[in-house]
């Protein structure tokens, strides 16, 4: 399965829309799309540093390793 992204967790948690965390990481709410879906291939540091500093988490609240059944 790989990793998983709780993106949607997070924000629901943090009462917080993906409108508004675009606005606060300042990237677009197609990549934000892209990254709450599981369909990013791929994520910078700072993008995630920024996702992280807007929703007053760590990493391993957003991201999850799921191994093979």
């Amino acid at each position: 399965m790989g990793i998983v992204i709780n993106l949607d967790v997070m924000l629901a948690k943090r009462k917080m829309s993906v409108t508004e965390l675009s606005q606060r990481v300042g990237i677009t709410m197609a990549n934000l799309s892209i990254l709450k879906n599981g369909k990013a291939k791929a994520i910078r540091f700072s993008t995630l540093e920024a996702i992280c500093a807007a929703l007053e988490c760590q990493p391993g609240d957003i991201l999850e390793y799921r191994g093979p059944k």
